[in-house]
C-alpha cells in the first residue's frame, strides 16, 4: 500500500463519504450517541465539499483530511422511475465516484475502506434467498441496470486492489433502507419514504392515498440506525474483501401494502386507500439470506418494523419543512 498504517499513535480518521444522506446521518447519530470510541475521529462529508466525479477533487479531499478509514456511502441514487430514465447517467456517475475514491484511498494509505451496494445488483433471474456468492451470476434487472452494474463494480474494484496490493476494501450489501432524514420525495424517492410523504398529505388535504402498482412485491427493509450500527461493527471487525449482505432475516420480509398499512397505522390516517395498478411494480422480490452475518453476530437484534415506522414517521412530520421532498 502506498505509505501503510498511519493509526498509530493519533489514531484512527474515518472518513464517511455521503455523510449528508440517509445512511451518513445515522452514523453520525450512533457515533455522537456513544458509539464512536475516543481514538477515533469521524469526518463526514458530502458533495458541498468535494464533487467525487473529479479526480482531482477527490484527491484533494484525501490530501486534506488524511484519513486511516473510508466508509465509501457517496453515490447518485434514485426511485425506480428516475432510474428507468437515466441508466447511462446512472452508470457514469456511479462509475466515475466509486473509482475517484476507492484510488484516492489506495494512494494515501488508507487501511479499510467499506463501500455501500445494494440488493438491486443482484441477478433479475435467480433462486431465493440471494446471498453474496450470486452477485455476478447474471444481468440485474432492467430497470436500473446502469446503477446496479456501477455498484457491482466495486466488488470487482475491491478483490482487484486486493489481488494487485493487498488492500483492505470490502462492501456491504444492505436491503431497503429507510429511517430519519431519507429523501421524501414521491415522484423520485423511495418506496417507504414516499409513501409517508403521501399518507401525510393525504391526511392533511383529507384525500384517499393513492399507492402505486398491486402492492404486492415484497421487501426487506432495515431501519439506518439498525444499518448504522453494522455499518461501524464492518468497519472494525470484519475482515473479508468478499461483500457481506445487511438485512433483517427473511421472516421479515413485507409486502408494499403491508408497510403502507403500517404507516396508516403510525400516522393515525382514517381515509381510505387505493392502488394504482397502471404503474410499475418493479421487481416482485429481492429475498436476501442474512446468515452470513448471523455467523458473526447471532445476537444482533434489529428494531421491529412497526417501530421503526414510527419513529420515522414522527421525525418527518416534525422536520416535514426542512425534510429532503
Amino acid at each position: 500500500m502506498a505509505d501503510g498504517d498511519r493509526t498509530g499513535a493519533e489514531g484512527q480518521r474515518i472518513l464517511v463519504t455521503g455523510g449528508s444522506g440517509l445512511v451518513g446521518r445515522a452514523i453520525e447519530h450512533m457515533v455522537t450517541a456513544g458509539e464512536g470510541r475516543p481514538d477515533e475521529k469521524w469526518i463526514f462529508v458530502s458533495s458541498r465539499e468535494a464533487d467525487l466525479t473529479d479526480a482531482a477533487q477527490t484527491k484533494a479531499l484525501f490530501d486534506r483530511l488524511q484519513p486511516t478509514h473510508v466508509i465509501h456511502l457517496a453515490a447518485m441514487v434514485g426511485g425506480l422511475f428516475r432510474n428507468m430514465k437515466y441508466n447511462l447517467d446512472f452508470w457514469r456517475k456511479n462509475v466515475a465516484i466509486n473509482d475517484n475514491v476507492l484510488h484516492s484511498a489506495f494512494e494515501h494509505g488508507v487501511t479499510k475502506v467499506v463501500s455501500c451496494l445494494s440488493t438491486c445488483i443482484f441477478p433479475d433471474k435467480t433462486t431465493y434467498p440471494i446471498d453474496e456468492t450470486m452477485i455476478h451470476n447474471g444481468p440485474p434487472h432492467s430497470s436500473n441496470f446502469g446503477y446496479s452494474y456501477a455498484k457491482r463494480m466495486i466488488d470487482v474494484q475491491n478483490k482487484a486492489y486486493h489481488q494487485q496490493h493487498g488492500c483492505t476494501f470490502t462492501a456491504v450489501i444492505p436491503t431497503n433502507v429507510f429511517g430519519p432524514n431519507d429523501n421524501f420525495n414521491m415522484e423520485d424517492g423511495h418506496v417507504l419514504p414516499g409513501l409517508i410523504h403521501k399518507v401525510h398529505l393525504a391526511k392533511k388535504n383529507n384525500t384517499p392515498l393513492v399507492i402505486w402498482g398491486t402492492g404486492t412485491p415484497r421487501r426487506q427493509f432495515i431501519y439506518s440506525l439498525d444499518l448504522a450500527r453494522l455499518f461501524i461493527w464492518v468497519l472494525r471487525e470484519y475482515n473479508e474483501v468478499e461483500p457481506i449482505i445487511l438485512s433483517v432475516g427473511e421472516e421479515d420480509e413485507v409486502s408494499i401494502k403491508e408497510a403502507a398499512e403500517s404507516i396508516v397505522s403510525a400516522m393515525d390516517f382514517k381515509g381510505k386507500f387505493v392502488f394504482d395498478t397502471s404503474k410499475s411494480d418493479g421487481q416482485f422480490k429481492k429475498t436476501a439470506s442474512n446468515s452470513k452475518l448471523r455467523k458473526y453476530l447471532p445476537d444482533f437484534k434489529f428494531t421491529p418494523f412497526s417501530q421503526a415506522i414510527e419513529e420515522t414517521c414522527n421525525w418527518f412530520v416534525a422536520n416535514y419543512e426542512s425534510a429532503r421532498k
